[in-house]
């Protein structure tokens, strides 16, 4: 790709959400060092440009909440296995700046569930100090509350933070009007607006999330990040992904 001078920042802030399976090979669980490395040079090369990024990582790759609910019923309580998966996302922000500290970039943990040990509690003020000194802050468990998916922590901090949008790192190049890789067929939209995604019942984000980025016009960029420079490409207004917004007035 193009070397990081060539490209200008669109965005002067962004919040990236990259689910807990990108730290993973496809199709494995657990956390690889070398899919960490991959993301996280992506990050640096979009940091360089001049944006101010945080970060909201999930934790399927280790575990979801969902799946201890469903399955063991009366063992362990829904409210207890979404805290579960919360805390499967702040080992994940941890292998995360392991991965960017690694490659010179200066981070901050900052957790919604206090763990003073090993990572900040979420403060607003603090966090936009971090991004305005350079720091890149990753984000963990989620809101801190239970029932709540880390899409709309996504969404809720990138309102607090004053963002201008919401990258939805995925594994496929946006939304699509079916299964890309069960329709060959399927349509790549290329603009969307959030009524449709919520009438069509589009699986970009969950619904809380879409609703809550409609109701505050906060625009959703979903990409897929397995493609070299494409975090860059979309934090500078290069054509990458969907882009889901009002519709035009």
């Amino acid at each position: 790709m193009d070397e990081p001078g060539d490209f200008t920042p669109q965005y002067k802030r962004v919040i990236l959400k990259l689910s807990g399976e990108s730290l993973s090979r496809a199709g494995e669980r657990g956390i690889n060092m070398d899919e960490v490395a991959v993301i996280a040079s992506q990050i640096k090369q979009a940091h360089s440009i001049g944006c101010q990024i945080g970060v909201v990582v999930g934790g399927g790759n280790i575990l979801r909440g969902a799946q201890f609910s469903m399955s063991c019923g009366t063992k362990i309580e829904e409210a207890t296995a979404h805290y579960m998966g919360m805390l499967a996302t702040v080992i994940n922000a941890l292998a995360l700046q392991e991965g960017l500290e690694g490659m010179g970039c200066t981070t901050r943990i900052m957790s919604a569930i206090r763990m003073d040990g090993v990572c900040e509690p979420f403060i607003r003020r603090r966090a936009i100090r971090h991004m305005e000194k350079g720091r890149i802050v990753v984000m963990g468990a989620g809101t801190g509350s239970p029932f709540v998916t880390t899409d709309t922590a996504a969404a809720q901090r990138a309102l607090e933070l004053n963002a201008d949008i919401v990258l939805k790192a995925t594994r496929v190049d946006g939304v699509y009007s079916d299964d890309p890789e069960k329709n060959p067929h399927a349509v790549l939209y290329r603009e969307l607006d959030y009524e449709t995604v919520i009438k069509q019942n589009l699986q970009v984000m969950d619904g809380t999330a879409i609703s809550q980025c409609r109701e505050h016009d906060m625009p959703v960029l979903v990409f897929n990040f397995k493609k070299d420079g494409n975090i860059v490409k979309a934090i500078s207004g290069q054509r990458v992904g969907t882009r889901i917004g009002n519709k035009p007035s």
